[in-house]
């Protein structure tokens, strides 16, 4: 395969910007206050250090545990899953592509070319809410680049997604064998094979 010149990115260029809803806002800190009347006298940088502290605890877990967590109030699951890279499409090192002149691509050796992807579902949940198909996750910044810098040392731990299966049967099945596996342990822990 022959390398193609790259023509980088036009940085006087027309940008677009998406955009942005910051959920920690003034209506949030109005309304929070409104719905617990015994927090109104809290400020609201106390409350921001509050929500970002617990973000922070929050992706940190779903990075050291395999099967990620389960979001409260039955809002459904996050878990890291590890993908077998595109083969259509080309994961383009942009930085190395510039520098040379020439398309450069990811090959991930470092993961056996494999890829981090965040996941989110909601179906597996005990007590199905309204609406439930249109939620969606967005990880913030923080989270995704703790991801990318955690996933190459320790890739193996993840659970492998398969394109072609439905993430909820592939979810259930791996915490229902995590389960089986820790219920033996503590079988075998009080076995005695001298006791008949």
């Amino acid at each position: 395969m022959e390398s193609k010149i790259f023509k980088g990115p036009d940085v006087k260029g027309k940008r677009f910007r998406q955009d942005v809803y910051h959920v920690l806002n003034r209506q949030f800190y109005k309304a929070f206050k409104e719905k617990y009347p015994k927090y109104k006298d809290v400020d609201t940088k106390e409350l921001y250090k509050i929500c970002t502290t617990f973000h922070n605890l929050f992706f940190e877990t779903v990075i050291e545990t395999r099967d990620g967590i389960k979001l409260p109030e039955n809002l459904g699951n996050i878990f890291i899953g590890t993908c077998q890279t595109s083969k259509f499409r080309r994961n383009i090192d942009f930085g190395k592509s510039t520098k040379y002149g020439v398309i450069v691509t990811n090959t991930n050796w470092d993961t056996d070319g494999k890829l981090a992807k965040i996941f989110y579902t909601n179906n597996a949940t005990k007590y199905t809410f309204s609406n439930r198909e249109c939620w969606a996750f967005a990880g913030c910044r923080n989270f995704k680049r703790s991801v990318a810098k955690t996933y190459s040392e320790n890739w193996p731990m993840y659970i492998q997604v398969d394109p072609m299966k439905k993430i909820r049967k592939m979810f259930t099945k791996s915490r229902q064998k995590d389960y089986v596996k820790s219920v033996e342990k503590e079988k075998l822990k009080t076995y005695n094979e001298f006791d008949i």
